[in-house]
């Protein structure tokens, strides 16, 4: 199956009733600093290079980012997760600019295409287990269909759990080794050559606080770069 099709099929999923209610309701009652956007409102696909070695994995997109523009990451506002994200992918050689702000901004990706482990935004930024259960089947097809991909980062618990099952499940040739453990900067090698690289989610209060620096978050990248040209 390729991009082309799995985005079409992602953009059409019904399969969370909770989740494409919040999503078209935020999209109908905007934010008053957004007031005259035309919101998406539907689930968002991944973006980036289709032949990229290096995978992110977010949580999902933020109601009025990428449930505004369209585009994973993208237009949460100055200091948000999509410009403290961009910035480090800049300054790794991944992004073509520091920022994204709107799905038009002229932003290309190098080696990198990132997504969500959940395409719609969910109330509170907290999906339910069985809608991250339900989005699977979007995440397998999307990283099935980039045939370079070796490099996974997983921007927060979340995205790390979700790599850990498709990546290295209870069972099967991977399970030879004992089941990766989050924390910032971990790197997991796995038995098939590919690499799983954990970061704190770039959300605001990790950024704000400084449990995720701009530093730490370059390193991860920096990780990712050796990783995918090893």
């Amino acid at each position: 199956m390729n991009l082309t099709i799995i985005r079409e099929r992602i953009v059409a999923c019904e399969k969370c009733p909770r989740l494409r209610r919040y999503c078209e309701r935020v999209a109908r009652e905007k934010r008053a600093s957004f007031r005259n956007d035309l919101y998406w409102g539907k689930p968002v696909p991944g973006f980036g290079d289709p032949h990229a070695r290096i995978v992110l994995v977010g949580l999902a997109p933020a109601a009025h980012g990428a449930n505004r523009t369209g585009r994973i990451f993208t237009g949460d506002g100055m200091g948000g997760s999509g410009d403290f994200l961009m910035a480090a992918l800049f300054a790794n050689g991944l992004a073509s600019q520091p920022f994204s702000g709107s799905a038009d901004d002229g932003l290309r990706l190098t080696d990198t295409w990132m997504l969500a482990t959940v395409r719609c935004a969910p109330p509170e930024n907290k999906p339910t287990p069985e809608e991250i259960a339900n989005c699977r089947e979007h995440l397998e097809n999307e990283i099935a269909a980039l045939p370079r991909a070796r490099v996974f980062v997983a921007l927060g618990r979340i995205a790390f759990d979700a790599c850990v099952r498709l990546l290295a499940p209870p069972s099967g040739p991977r399970a030879e080794r004992v089941r990766p453990a989050f924390s910032h900067g971990a790197v997991h090698p796995l038995p098939d050559g590919c690499t799983l690289i954990a970061s704190y989610h770039p959300s605001r209060q990790n950024t704000h606080t400084g449990r995720l620096t701009p530093a730490m978050l370059a390193s991860a990248f920096r990780s990712a770069r050796s990783a995918a040209e090893r």
